[in-house]
């Protein structure tokens, strides 16, 4: 069984131990989680735009709302929270740890549990919805869940076809000569899946550890690796008008035509992982990451550092209604000076 080098993306560690069981519900009588008055200056991993606002998530299951200012609403876990995805201007979903699943129809003020599951010991780190009622959530080792009934209820699958040739083998003959081992097994052998993302054409692309960038033609069922050289974690992906960057370890960031058959790589002026991007209007990409670096992403692959906030590392962006542009990260939500 190959050796797994544990990989970080921002300030969250993707390997055997995840993040600090302080930030998590450890019972299962889910409390609301405590209004905190500096919520907006915590830990927020990521932000969505959704109707003419914003919503962000982050630590202790904390959620906030932006409608020209910042207010943090009531979640039932204390679970810190890594994705936020919204469908439409009132359904919305948020993933995190203890295989957090939370439901809004009402964009984002008031929020419901539809999966909690602490005793799997994996954080969900992505989701996102194809219509009202078929949505997938990924996550660490290989998570991945799949409703056909907008969260009402969640199944997990198996992606075998996404292990290394090897790992197949020793699953293969596990399963006959061990079954109990086998099945302990397969909740370890699969590279994490850090950002699912839906295509223009309506195919899935999914990123993650190991150099892990494969495709999916039919709604996520199956997946093929495309011919990605790069062995190092891909933490996030964006598709622009003819155009698919997939970015991660160490600064490395990488585009392909619509068809994924040839990556090339871009060089950046730094060598931070990057965690988070934006597209602007003319397909200009904003790119964050560690040691707090901003960096701009032009169409003929040329880059600039737009600024460096030295201390702390950065995880989404998003631009609001007003044209201001957030950032989030180890310091909170903060906007981004011209």
């Amino acid at each position: 069984m190959p050796f797994r080098i544990l990989q970080c993306v921002a300030v969250f560690c993707l390997g055997s131990t995840f993040f600090p069981s302080t930030l998590s519900a450890t019972s299962s009588d889910l409390l609301f989680s405590q209004i905190q008055p500096l919520a907006a200056s915590s830990l927020i991993l990521d932000i969505a735009n959704v109707g003419n606002g914003l919503v962000a998530v982050g630590e202790r299951g904390h959620v906030l709302v932006y409608d020209g200012s910042w207010q943090q609403v009531a979640t039932p876990v204390s679970s810190q929270l890594t994705k936020v995805f919204f469908i439409n201007q009132k359904l919305g979903w948020a993933v995190g740890h203890d295989a957090t699943i939370l439901h809004t129809q009402d964009g984002g003020q008031t929020w419901q549990l539809q999966m909690h599951s602490p005793e799997i010991e994996k954080p969900f780190l992505d989701v996102m919805f194809l219509s009202e009622n078929n949505g997938i959530a990924v996550g660490a080792y290989g998570l991945f869940y799949r409703t056909s009934d907008g969260g009402a209820h969640w199944n997990d699958e198996f992606h075998e076809e996404l292990l290394a040739e090897e790992d197949v083998s020793y699953l293969a003959e596990l399963k006959d000569s061990d079954p109990s081992a086998y099945l302990s097994a397969r909740t370890s052998l699969l590279p994490h899946f850090n950002r699912v993302l839906t295509l223009t054409d309506g195919r899935l692309l999914l990123v993650g550890e190991l150099g892990l960038v494969a495709v999916s033609s039919d709604q996520g069922k199956t997946f093929a690796r495309t011919s990605f050289a790069y062995d190092g974690s891909m933490f996030n992906a964006i598709e622009t008008q003819d155009t698919v960057y997939v970015m991660g370890l160490r600064g490395h960031v990488f585009k392909a035509d619509v068809s994924l058959n040839q990556w090339t790589e871009i060089t950046l002026p730094v060598q931070s992982s990057i965690n988070g991007v934006m597209s602007a209007a003319d397909d200009t990409l904003y790119l964050v990451g560690n040691a707090g670096i901003v960096i701009k992403l032009n169409k003929d692959d040329s880059s600039s550092i737009v600024t460096r906030r030295q201390g702390e590392n950065l995880v989404s962006i998003a631009k609001d209604k007003q044209g201001d542009i957030w950032l989030s990260g180890s310091q909170g939500l903060f906007i981004l000076k011209p």
